[in-house]
């Protein structure tokens, strides 16, 4: 039981409030009793200021009040500026300007700055914002993605002239910073004026790199003239920035005043300078002066990188210059500058161009310790693409002896070489060998080279090397069906054509739109239309729909066997399929219907093609001719379409 009283005397005890500031004082009189006494207390210290006679902030305050702002605002149910306001109230404290430009530095957050910066008038009638204030919040909003941050800025500068708050050369600096070469630039300048400021060096600059954000290398050129007159000059980063403007509209007078200008002014141009003025002088076809830039590099000792060399190189080659490129190439290689595919681009169109191909031996072996198996399938490749198979082919088979294990992309790249040029036995032996250099065969390699096999006829070699792919891996896909139906059509075997399709039904793949195009387009071709009608069919019960391919080709057989009603009602479902046909399709049967004497419904289809917006081609136009003409000459010649492979040609 008293136990109990005690612990109900514990709970009825009020918590009281400890105050958090303590206070020194001086006891001068006591009570007799001892219950009261007086004091005297000492009145705190004025507030500390530097030797401008600014008062400097208060640290211990300004950590705390950014602690309660920071942690409070990241809770849904407090106010942070109340709690603030409510710790500020307790100890009878106010924040200075100072203070508060302090707690700003720290609030990174645009909208809790900008609202912190609103609250502080609040705290106390004597409270007003000073230039160092607004440039911090300036400061915030100037590093903010936010799209609201130029209307913030501008009520900013409102608030400034509405409680008669002067600026300094900072804040102009920052609004050129913010708004850029825009319509409150002119504003911002005006600034400048009204509060009575003077431009600074930096200032001069940042209206320069606001210019030239903007694209407006003339205004640039013109800001930066107004700053020499003043007797300022720019630091490296804005030179080179104002000399790559100026190079880049072609402004070539002016960016060599500023070069020279930048010697003048003890500013010594860097390798970012003297590249920017290499390429300038590249394009111009300056060559020597090039050189000339070149070798202030090389007497500076500066540090160059592959962009510098790749720049230098470039230029030599815009003049034709071989010898001077080549001998910058060597320079590069023996700085240890490894050089990328750009560089050995550069050098092998300059060899092209001029002739010189042989020398590419050279180039090579020059900086032999840096060309790897990629950067040989590059060279590969280009070769093979600018039409220098033999090069590419000699230039592999160095590849073939130095280098242990092959690259997949360097064989690929000379297999598509060889194939176009039509090299089919070297292509195939090449097919055979890869495995020794370490490199799978796929069925991707294996289609290049059968697709150049069809393209030429070479049946019997198509055969070994389908059969070969059969034996040794990789198993046909899709493509190679594809390739072997159409080219077994292409040389008339047709049942060999329907053997491969039958193989493709009974494999894995199955047949696509393609592969019943190429077989319709082999059946046709080679006298069968009727199997070909069928196969049309047999696609549409499996689901596929006929494309423009596969309704050109229908029409083209039944075209060519006279079949003309036939060709007209194909074309009818296609457009009712809602396939449109191309000029192709519309030349097909323009030829079949001139060539039959229905001359009336040739001539309401070409109004129809016209209708759909399509451009009549010479073939549109020949036919034509001959409906005006009235000749039906019996012989006609032959030419490849690009849709089917094998469209007649109106021409009669």
């Amino acid at each position: 039981m008293r136990h109990r009283r005690h612990l109900r005397l514990i709970l009825a005890i009020p918590t009281r409030r400890h105050y958090a500031t303590k206070y020194t004082a001086k006891v001068t009189s006591t009570s007799p009793t001892g219950r009261t006494l007086s004091a005297e207390v000492t009145p705190p210290p004025p507030l500390p200021t530097d030797i401008r006679g600014y008062t400097l902030p208060r640290r211990d305050l300004v950590c705390k009040a950014t602690q309660i702002i920071l942690h409070q605002s990241r809770s849904a149910t407090s106010d942070p500026f109340l709690d603030l306001s409510d710790y500020l109230s307790s100890l009878s404290l106010s924040l200075t300007p100072a203070e508060a430009s302090e707690i700003l530095k720290s609030l990174n957050n645009p909208d809790l700055a900008l609202k912190f910066f609103r609250f502080c008038p609040s705290l106390s009638p004597k409270f007003q914002h000073d230039a160092f204030t607004c440039n911090r919040l300036l400061l915030i909003l100037s590093k903010s993605a936010a799209p609201a941050r130029f209307d913030l800025a501008r009520s900013i500068v409102s608030d400034m002239h509405r409680s008669n708050i002067r600026g300094n050369i900072s804040t102009v600096n920052l609004l050129i910073g913010l708004f850029g070469n825009t319509d409150d630039l002119e504003t911002t300048m005006g600034l400048v004026k009204k509060w009575s400021l003077s431009m600074t060096s930096y200032t001069y600059k940042c209206l320069v790199q606001a210019y030239l954000r903007s694209y407006n290398s003339a205004k640039a050129f013109q800001c930066y003239m107004e700053m020499r007159r003043h007797g300022y000059k720019l630091d490296i980063f804005c030179y080179n920035m104002l000399l790559h403007a100026l190079a880049k509209d072609e402004k070539v007078e002016q960016a060599y005043k500023v070069f020279e200008d930048m010697k003048r002014k003890d500013c010594e141009p860097d390798e970012f300078t003297y590249t920017i003025m290499i390429r300038m002088s590249g394009k111009l076809g300056k060559g020597d002066e090039c050189l000339a830039f070149f070798q202030d590099l090389l007497n500076k000792g500066c540090n160059l990188n592959l962009i510098v060399y790749n720049t230098v190189i470039q230029a030599l080659a815009r003049s034709n210059m071989v010898d001077k490129a080549l001998l910058v190439f060597a320079k590069m290689v023996e700085a240890d500058c490894r050089p990328n595919e750009f560089t050995y681009s550069v050098i092998l169109n300059l060899l092209v161009a001029q002739g010189q191909l042989g020398r590419l031996d050279e180039v090579v072996e020059t900086s032999k310790r840096y060309v790897t198996k990629s950067i040989y399938a590059y060279l590969v490749k280009t070769l093979g693409k600018l039409g220098h198979d033999d090069e590419a082919h000699r230039l592999f088979c160095n590849m073939w002896k130095f280098h242990d294990k092959g690259d997949r992309d360097a064989y690929m790249s000379m297999l598509e070489s060889l194939c176009a040029a039509g090299k089919t036995a070297e292509a195939i032996d090449m097919l055979s060998n890869i495995h020794e250099k370490g490199v799978s065969t796929d069925s991707m390699m294996y289609n290049t080279v059968l697709a150049a096999l069809g393209r030429l006829k070479q049946i019997s070699n198509l055969h070994e090397v389908y059969e070969k792919m059969k034996t040794d891996g990789p198993e046909p896909d899709i493509f190679t069906y594809n390739i072997l139906i159409s080219s077994f059509g292409r040389a008339g075997k047709v049942d060999e054509a329907m053997t491969i399709f039958e193989q493709l039904e009974n494999s894995d793949c199955k047949p696509d739109i393609v592969s019943y195009n190429s077989l319709i387009n082999c059946l046709g071709k080679n006298g069968d239309v009727d199997e070909a009608h069928m196969r049309f069919k047999e696609m549409q019960e499996k689901g596929f729909s006929p494309d423009v391919v596969t309704y050109s080709t229908l029409i083209e057989c039944f075209g060519k066997t006279d079949r003309v009603e036939m060709a007209c009602r194909l074309f009818d479902d296609m457009l009712a399929q809602g396939c449109c046909p191309n000029i192709v399709t519309y030349n097909i049967l323009l030829d079949c219907l001139e060539r039959c004497g229905r001359t009336a419904e040739a001539v309401d289809l070409y109004a129809k093609l016209k209708q759909q917006g399509l451009t009549p081609d010479w073939i549109t136009y020949s036919v034509l001719e001959r409906l005006q003409s009235g000749s039906h000459r019996k012989f006609r010649v032959r030419r490849q379409s690009p849709i089917t492979g094998w469209v007649v040609s109106p021409i009669r």
